[in-house]
């Protein structure tokens, strides 16, 4: 546990430069915010086969109560927000948070994590709203293989990507979970898609989080693998991409495309974290592989004034643990990917 000087040396800091740093020394400038924890997919590495848990609409924040908490992150040094769910676009009235965030001055970057099967009727009514870019989950191209994957239908997905595109919004990250066995023989075919729709692509590692990380451990594949095969056909030029995620992003020569290496577990980038989650049940969690978590709802509802409620912020950061566990204990977490905001 931080000890009382580190809260008075950090609060000395707040009053200067407005600076959220964890006892590691890094700076906190992302937040992703969870706005549901619903999914119309069902995605074997993010929810379990007959999982129904979701949890009830009266336990979740509504949209002034995360504003609130974006507009205070914000004040405290945070400038980039990425909304996420489940899947964020089964929130009833989405445009609207994204309205109100827009609104929220010391914000620069507003991003949106999809799954784009909603996309094709509400990209144009988002990219009016401010969002900028998106990242959106695409494993496969094969309609029977996404099937088996998402129990989805793979052409909404293309679709609601192509109603991006001509919504002006940019970039489009396309983030691919490549599994062993499942369609790491895609990897090409999926470069390919990309060029042809000047989409970045982003390889993700799977987690061993929870119960369905551990059901797909025998799907991880090493992103250097991938990287490795990809250099045989193609020259790779490192690059950097604007937003605060920890890919590594690499450049196709003679074309105008990135594409990112996610490697939680090959190569950790827990040294450079910069963000933390928020939950709609209004809990933030300070990292994706470890426990420590600190509950706002209740302290939001119980009248709590924005200072103190920065001072909560600051003691949550107090708690970000300077690494994750999912080599060393991957049966330690509970939660579900869905649960959490990915």
């Amino acid at each position: 546990m931080p000890s009382q000087q580190y809260y008075q040396d950090l609060l000395v800091t707040m009053s200067q430069p407005k600076q959220l740093i964890d006892p590691h020394g890094r700076q906190i400038k992302y937040l992703r915010v969870s706005v549901t924890d619903r999914c119309d997919l069902r995605c074997s590495y993010c929810i379990p086969k007959g999982f129904k848990d979701f949890q009830e609409p009266d336990e979740w924040l509504n949209f002034d109560e995360m504003v609130r908490i974006i507009a205070a992150f914000a004040r405290l040094g945070a400038t980039q927000v990425r909304l996420t769910g489940g899947e964020p676009l089964v929130r009833h009235n989405f445009p609207e948070l994204v309205d109100k965030i827009t609104s929220i001055p010391e914000l620069t970057d507003l991003s949106l994590s999809t799954n784009a099967t909603r996309l094709q009727k509400q990209a144009a009514q988002l990219k009016q709203a401010g969002i900028e870019r998106i990242n959106v989950s695409l494993d496969t191209l094969n309609a029977d293989k996404f099937k088996d994957i998402t129990q989805g239908k793979v052409q909404k997905v293309l679709d609601g990507l192509q109603a991006a595109k001509q919504a002006g919004i940019k970039p489009i990250k396309i983030n691919m979970v490549v599994m062993k066995g499942v369609n790491d023989d895609e990897v090409q075919d999926m470069v390919q898609y990309c060029i042809e729709n000047d989409f970045t692509l982003r390889f993700i590692e799977t987690m061993p989080m929870g119960d369905t990380g551990r059901e797909a451990s025998d799907q991880y594949l090493s992103l250097q693998v991938v990287k490795e095969q990809l250099a045989q056909q193609f020259e790779l030029i490192p690059t950097q991409m604007k937003g605060g995620g920890p890919a590594r992003y690499y450049q196709i020569a003679n074309t105008n495309i990135n594409i990112g290496f996610i490697t939680p577990i090959s190569q950790h980038f827990c040294e450079t974290c910069n963000r933390v989650r928020l939950t709609v049940d209004g809990t933030l969690h300070l990292c994706l592989g470890q426990e420590h978590s600190y509950p706002l709802r209740d302290l939001l509802r119980s009248g709590i004034s924005d200072t103190e409620l920065k001072q909560h912020i600051i003691k949550a950061i107090a708690l970000k643990p300077e690494n994750h566990e999912f080599s060393e204990n991957p049966s330690k977490l509970v939660r579900f990917m869905s649960q959490t905001g990915g």
